[in-house]
């Protein structure tokens, strides 16, 4: 049995990871902005097979409540294993070009305070000497596209933080898994058109719970986004800008 904290609990990855880790008898923390969402999830989770199933409210942007929220969960697990970042909203391009008010709440959600939570979760993780702090990033990461820019960077500037985070941790037992899914089909993601590309949150979560237990330091779900983005970085600049992307 492993004791893991979700982070974003009612999204639909994260919910659907949940699933994985309770039908094993994992014991888990979530953690979501909104309470009556996520105790629902909470009380399905029970009737899974987890062994324990505790829940609190959570605000990404208020940085100051994670310390407690992370000693909460030590608390009622007894300890902690294993930790998945999930939360995140999809930034308005259009909105957030025109609102630097806009564009800095979105980069504290999707970008800050994961990394505030990694550190917390670091330092935790780091004095027991063993523990995987995962965190969902995005290939949108991996080059800056004229529609989606703005994600794009707060995802690359959560890539870079956990290599930085993950090598600094290696020595200390402890191992930091980078995850970056592609086109998934979600609520977020229900105004989009969907094609062949693009995956249940069901099968980007067994990548998920896969890689957290072999501490991989880097997953593309699926798999064959490793070769997509592989091409994408490849095309010259010179041709890159004038593509409409």
């Amino acid at each position: 049995m492993k004791r893991i904290l979700l982070v974003g609990a009612t999204s639909a990855i994260a919910e659907a990871a949940a699933r994985e880790f309770a039908a094993r008898g994992d014991a888990l923390f979530l953690l979501a902005r909104n309470a009556a969402a996520v105790q629902a999830i909470a009380d399905d989770l029970r009737l899974r097979g987890a062994a324990q199933v505790a829940s609190a409210s959570f605000d990404a942007r208020e940085f100051q409540s994670f310390p407690a929220l992370i000693d909460a969960a030590v608390q009622r697990l007894g300890g902690l294993d294993q930790a998945l970042i999930a939360h995140g909203t999809l930034t308005d391009q259009s909105a957030g070009a025109a609102s630097p008010e806009l564009l800095r709440a979105d980069f504290e959600t999707n970008a800050l305070s994961v990394m505030a939570l990694s550190l917390l979760l670091a330092r935790y993780f780091s004095a027991q000497g063993h523990g995987v702090i995962a965190a969902i990033s995005s290939v949108a990461g991996e080059r800056g596209r004229q529609s989606n820019y703005l994600y794009g960077a707060a995802k690359a500037a959560v890539s870079t933080f956990l290599s930085g985070l993950r090598q600094q941790l290696y020595a200390k037992g402890v191992r930091v898994v980078t995850i970056k899914p592609g086109f998934v089909s979600t609520p977020m993601t229900a105004a989009f058109r969907k094609g062949l590309l693009w995956a249940s949150p069901a099968r980007v979560a067994r990548d998920i719970v896969r890689a957290m237990d072999r501490g991989t330091p880097v997953i593309y779900t699926p798999w064959f986004w490793r070769p997509v983005m592989a091409l994408v970085r490849f095309v010259p600049e010179s041709v890159f800008r004038r593509a409409r992307l």
